[in-house]
């Protein structure tokens, strides 16, 4: 007899998880069928037991040994539910789901979701196709889901369709929906997408300018981003840790380290700073400014501090120039038992690049396979090309390339045409850029170095030649620019620059810059005035390049001994490079330049990349 025990609960003892439910049930008393009475329970039993991945799997053992069919659509709809709240592997969701006769609409859209959410959204798609085979109306949750699948995916065709079939269906005025569309297109690489969908938008939440503004900052759109978030503030919407993130990325991406403060000071106010993706953002944000004592301090002062925290101060260290530090704190991430990623080897082997830490980094690149079990990629294949190169073992960096296990990318035959630039080997530069013709033949980068090359081996019949190809090909040279940032306001200069307001104070300026700086000994770096001016777009005015014109605007409206730091989207040219380190020592400035590989940071008339970029 079992009716003493009817609607007992299930016995879950708390001295041993592993140890089995104790479960009756009676249906002698049950006014129902005794089939939907055990339905019932087991869906109870679901929704208040099943705490645990172990405890799930005894319900739904339970549930088949008492005769609960496999097909049965409201049990499968609960399990499926309730075991994606655990984050497990989708397989186990994907078997319940595929034995369950006509599951409902809500079953679709949580096997949607739980694939959107997993490493693998492909299924989500056809999961998709297979309700539309099977006459399944998708609801006003199954596009969200669907999209988020889809911006994982970045596969921005398939957001089209189904953006199309959402209007098709009058979904698409719904606010989530839009939501999702918004970030889908942003993800794909389609601000103005996005953005003319938002402007579209009668209502829009928080959600709608994070994803907006995300989209910009993701996308190489900073300027825009900032743009937004200050609109976003005019229209009263209060900033989230999601913005606050989104913004110091676009602010990093700029170089604009005061805004970038602001943000910093606002996230203390309001009790963001503690956020850890928030708090990784700030570190990244000062790193990329050049403002590495800030990032050390914001990484020192963090309450928790995750692996991206310590690779971000490592990368940062190393780009900056602080090789041995950024070494010292890798030991130390080790002595406190991390597991390092395979970004944290980037920057270690990079530091020791920069160091000319040649065996150490050779150490490093084994450990990181032999210790770490971590397979090296074509970026850290890229490093020790770099190590090599920098130690002027520009041979051994070629027979370094020739046994990779893999083909090499343009990047690492470019850092081989780099150093031998650099070191005067002509034979093996020509080598590197035969490669780089059958890789990347637009590269206009490419054609600056070998020009160097061969204006440094006074074979000027070469430099113009290369000059003809370029002209010929069709080349496109991209437009040097540098950006400085001043009182909250960012200024952009090119070229022989005439558009500042200031333009006459600064080209008195920059006179005046020349003559101070001959006086020290300053003789313009010519050698390789046709290579270094493709970068500029003239060939003329080695004193009017854009970064020259940034510093020289910024010495008129900053106090002195005031630090100045400038973005530059090319590779800084020799005599910049020369230029800028004697006015760090004449007007007793520190200038640090973030240029397209590293930053330089000079003081009293030293770089910190030795002349070595």
């Amino acid at each position: 007899m079992h009716s003493n025990q009817l609607g007992r609960q299930p016995s879950i003892p708390t001295h041993s998880p592993r140890k089995h439910f104790s479960f009756t049930i009676s249906t002698s008393t049950c006014p129902e069928s005794p089939k939907s009475y055990i339905l019932k329970k087991c869906i109870a039993l679901l929704l208040s037991c099943a705490s645990s991945k172990f405890k799930f799997r005894q319900i739904h053992a339970f549930s088949i040994r008492h005769g609960v069919p496999l097909t049965n659509p409201d049990m499968g709809k609960y399990l499926i539910f309730t075991l994606l709240s655990f984050c497990s592997p989708m397989s186990y969701a994907h078997q319940i789901f595929s034995q369950i006769q006509n599951p409902n609409i809500f079953t679709w859209n949580t096997m949607i979701r739980g694939y959107a959410e997993s490493e693998n959204p492909m299924p989500a798609l056809e999961l998709y196709r297979q309700m539309h085979v099977s006459c399944i109306e998708p609801d006003t949750h199954t596009y969200p889901f669907l999209l988020k699948a889809i911006a994982k995916l970045m596969d921005v065709r398939e957001g089209e369709k189904v953006h199309s079939i959402a209007i098709r269906n009058g979904f698409e005025s719904l606010v989530f929906v839009q939501n999702t569309l918004v970030h889908m297109y942003a993800a794909c690489g389609h601000a103005e997408s996005a953005h003319k969908l938002f402007e579209l938008m009668a209502e829009r939440n928080l959600v709608t300018w994070n994803s907006v503004i995300n989209g910009y900052a993701l996308n190489g759109r900073p300027n825009e981003a900032l743009t937004l978030f200050r609109e976003m503030g005019l229209r009263g919407v209060e900033p989230d840790g999601f913005t606050m993130v989104s913004l110091l990325s676009a602010c990093a991406e700029l170089g604009a380290l005061a805004l970038g403060r602001r943000a910093h000071v606002y996230m203390v106010k309001v009790g963001l700073d503690w956020n850890l993706h928030a708090g990784n953002a700030l570190l990244d944000l000062y790193a990329k400014c050049g403002s590495i004592r800030q990032a050390h301090k914001v990484f020192d002062e963090m309450e928790e501090k995750s692996v991206v925290s310590w690779t971000s101060l490592i990368v940062g260290l190393a780009v900056n120039g602080f090789g041995k530090e950024a070494l010292e704190l890798f030991k130390e991430l080790e002595r406190k038992g991390l597991m390092p990623s395979e970004i944290t080897f980037v920057g270690v082997l990079y530091a020791c690049s920069h160091c000319g830490m040649v065996d150490e980094g050779f150490d490093y690149f084994k450990r990181m396979k032999e210790e770490y079990g971590i397979v090296p990629k074509i970026e850290h294949y890229g490093c020790m090309v770099d190590l090599l190169g920098r130690a002027g073992l520009v041979k051994q960096a070629h027979e370094f390339i020739q046994n990779m296990p893999m083909q090499p990318n343009a990047v690492v035959w470019r850092t081989l045409l780099g150093a031998c630039t650099i070191h005067g080997h002509l034979a093996l530069g020509e080598v590197a850029r035969a490669q780089l013709l059958q890789l990347e033949p637009k590269h206009s980068g490419d054609y600056v170095l070998l020009s160097n090359l061969y204006a440094s081996e006074q074979r000027w019949s070469d430099v113009h030649k290369v000059r003809r190809t370029m002209l010929r090909e069709g080349v496109k040279k991209t437009p040097g620019h540098s950006l400085v940032e001043l009182r909250n306001c960012l200024h952009e200069f090119v070229m022989g620059d005439r558009s500042h307001p200031q333009t006459e104070e600064i080209y008195v300026k920059l006179a005046e810059i020349t003559k101070l700086l001959k006086l020290e000994g300053y003789v313009p770096h010519i050698s390789n005035v046709l290579a270094d001016i493709e970068e500029e777009e003239k060939e003329t005015a080695l004193s009017y390049h854009s970064e020259k014109i940034a510093i020289a605007f910024m010495l008129i409206n900053t106090a002195a001994g005031i630090p100045i730091r400038v973005v530059k989207n090319l590779r800084v040219c020799a005599d910049c490079h020369l230029a800028i380190k004697l006015i760090s020592k004449v007007f007793d400035r520190e200038i640090v330049v973030r240029d397209r590989s590293r930053f330089h940071h000079f003081k009293d008339g030293h770089c910190s990349c030795k002349d070595y970029w």
